[in-house]
C-alpha cells in the first residue's frame, strides 16, 4: 500500500492533490531562497506568529502549512506526503482529502496559538501530515477491515515512533504534531464510525486501490530503487527531524 510502483506521470495522474501540495511546497520554498525574490518578506508574511495572529492576521493560521524553514524541512515533509498521502487521496477523493489536510493543519496551528506564547513562531506541514496519521488511526479503530494486518502494523508503528520522536527532538512544534494527529483522528471517527467514508472506492486490504498496480512484478528495478530511496528518506527524515 505504501510502496509506490507508478511512474512519475502516473503518480501525477492518480494523485493530483498530493502532487499540487508538493508543488506548492517547492514553489514557496524557492521563493524564500532565490535572491531574485524578497525572501525574508515572504517568510515574514506566511510564518505562524502568534502575536500577529491575535492582532488580526488570521491567514497565518493556514499559511504555515505551505511554508518551510529549510531544505531538509521541505524535503522530508514532501517525501512524507508522497508516502502517506496517496492512499487517503484515493480512499477519500480529492475534496475530502483536501478538507482533511487543511482542517488538521489549521487545528494544529490554532492549538499552537492557544497553548504557546505570543512570541512563538512556527512553519511547516507537519501538523497536517500528522492529521493523515490520525485518520489512519481512526481507520484502525473503526474500519480496520480496510487495511491488511501488515499495513495496520506499519501505520501503528510509524505513528507511535512519530509521537515519541516529537517529544525527543529539539525545535519541534509538539503542540502542532499532537493536535494535528488528534484532529485527523476525530475527522476519521466522525466519517468512518457511521460508514460515511468513501468505502465505495473499494477495500485497500490486499488488492491495492483502483488504477494502481497490485504487485511489483514487471516494475523496472530503477523505478523501484527511486521510490525505495524516497520511502527511506521520508521515514527517517520525518521521524528523526
Amino acid at each position: 500500500m505504501f510502496t509506490r510502483t507508478e511512474s512519475f506521470k502516473e503518480f501525477i495522474r492518480y494523485y493530483p492533490v498530493v502532487t499540487a501540495i508538493i508543488c506548492i511546497h517547492i514553489i514557496i520554498y524557492l521563493l524564500t531562497v532565490i535572491p531574485l525574490f524578497p525572501n525574508s518578506l515572504i517568510f515574514e508574511k506566511l510564518a505562524g506568529v502568534n502575536l500577529y495572529i491575535v492582532e488580526g492576521e488570521y491567514w497565518r493560521l493556514l499559511s504555515p502549512i505551505i511554508l518551510h524553514s529549510g531544505f531538509s524541512h521541505v524535503l522530508f515533509n514532501s517525501f512524507s506526503l508522497v508516502l502517506f498521502g496517496p492512499v487517503l487521496e484515493r480512499l477519500l477523493g480529492k475534496t475530502r482529502f483536501i478538507l482533511l489536510y487543511i482542517t488538521a493543519g489549521a487545528a494544529a496551528n490554532i492549538a499552537t496559538l492557544i497553548l504557546e506564547p505570543l512570541t512563538y513562531i512556527h512553519a511547516g506541514a507537519s501538523g497536517a501530515i500528522f492529521g493523515l496519521f490520525g485518520y489512519f488511526a481512526a481507520i484502525l479503530v473503526f474500519r480496520k477491515e480496510l487495511l491488511s494486518r501488515e499495513n495496520s502494523q506499519i501505520i501503528l508503528t510509524i505513528t507511535i515512533i512519530g509521537v515519541i520522536m516529537t517529544f525527543l527532538q529539539p525545535n519541534i512544534n509538539v503542540t502542532a504534531h499532537i493536535f494535528g494527529l488528534f484532529a485527523g483522528f476525530l475527522i476519521g471517527a466522525a466519517s468512518l464510525a457511521k460508514g460515511r467514508s468513501s468505502s465505495s472506492s473499494g477495500s485497500i486490504r490486499s488488492g491495492g486501490l483502483p488504477g494502481i498496480r497490485p504487485s511489483l512484478k514487471g516494475v523496472p528495478a530503477s523505478r523501484l530503487a527511486v521510490w525505495g530511496v524516497i520511502v527511506i528518506l521520508a521515514i527517517v527524515g520525518f521521524l528523526a527531524r
